[in-house]
């Protein structure tokens, strides 16, 4: 009889154990869940905020907030062209650099009578290194820059391991990716504080987000725009300078125009021109976006992927050259 008095005891502890167990899930669940809600609604004011309300307010007059010149580097494809053209139908005047001079002149000659704006260009090619910028500094002087949007970069066209790069292609990443940007910022950001206004945007890539590997070298560079531009902005912000970190998913540049995943325009690839249209509405609202309501919705998801899983699927995607 006591045998049987203990063992009833025994589940009788036991029952209060799992209750107590159960309890404890259930308080556990209830907060993960409080959690997810509360990120869920902070998600959705961002994007509402960021993407939507500026878009209801017109077109703010960049050049009277910021400067009368804006400067765009690798001005003459891809997401450097949109801008510049974007910048040029706000009245923004013009200084387009990359380094092919007869598309420069078309570009800069039809912005110039399209929109009525003044533009300037320089022939330079990124990868020359600490050359190229006394040149550079020479076409800026006497010139009121109040944007500077640093778009010049280069991603080898296939996933390749870093060791079979060479060593010229090594110097161009650290060169055209980290170089170019640091040094532009160097060169305008000195007039933009002493006139207490200013944007640079520094384009990034959702690479990085997260190691990517056998595009290694490119999405290691990226990572440092993303860090060099949230670290400017925390020196400069009390000066009256806004600094972006634009963050783009998957765009169909000129270089994803075949052989690879990103070929077509889609739901979440746009064109160049429709992804800046949404990115300048951006511009001194959010100092680290996509710049892309869509993109934002990929970012959200990103960041529930476990890292080893974007590191599988990363090098399994062919994106062609100037495009991730």
């Amino acid at each position: 009889m006591a045998a049987v008095d203990s063992f009833s005891l025994l589940l009788r502890e036991i029952g209060r154990s799992y209750n107590y167990c159960v309890e404890m899930l259930a308080l556990a669940g209830a907060l993960y869940a409080t959690k997810v809600c509360v990120t869920v609604l902070n998600n959705t004011y961002a994007l509402i905020r960021v993407h939507f309300v500026p878009r209801m307010f017109g077109r703010p007059d960049l050049s009277r907030r910021y400067g009368k010149w804006a400067v765009v580097t690798g001005g003459t494809s891809g997401i450097g062209l949109s801008y510049a053209k974007e910048l040029a139908s706000r009245g923004v005047d013009l200084i387009l650099i990359s380094r092919n001079r007869e598309r420069l002149e078309s570009i800069a000659e039809e912005m110039a009578e399209t929109y009525g704006i003044r533009t300037a260009i320089v022939v330079m090619d990124f990868g020359r290194g600490r050359e190229a910028y006394p040149v550079i500094e020479k076409a800026l002087e006497g010139k009121e820059i109040g944007i500077l949007v640093n778009t010049v970069g280069v991603l080898c066209p296939l996933p390749d391991s870093f060791t079979s790069l060479t060593e010229d292609q090594v110097w161009e990443f650290i060169n055209v990716n980290i170089g170019a940007a640091n040094m532009m910022v160097h060169l305008v950001l000195p007039g933009m504080v002493q006139r207490k206004k200013g944007a640079i945007v520094n384009v990034s890539s959702i690479s990085c987000c997260n190691p990517c590997p056998r595009y290694t070298a490119y999405s290691a560079s990226k990572a440092y725009l993303d860090h060099f531009s949230r670290s400017l902005h925390y020196e400069y912000a009390s000066h009256g300078i806004f600094i972006q970190s634009l963050i783009p998913f998957f765009i169909c540049t000129d270089g994803t125009k075949s052989g690879n995943t990103l070929s077509k325009m889609s739901f979440f690839v746009p064109s160049p021109d429709e992804y800046v249209r949404h990115a300048v509405t951006t511009l001194g609202v959010s100092r680290r976006t996509t710049g892309y309501w869509r993109h934002t919705l990929l970012m959200i998801l990103a960041r529930f992927v476990p890292e080893w899983i974007w590191a599988w699927v990363v090098p399994r995607i062919k994106y062609g050259q100037k495009s991730l």
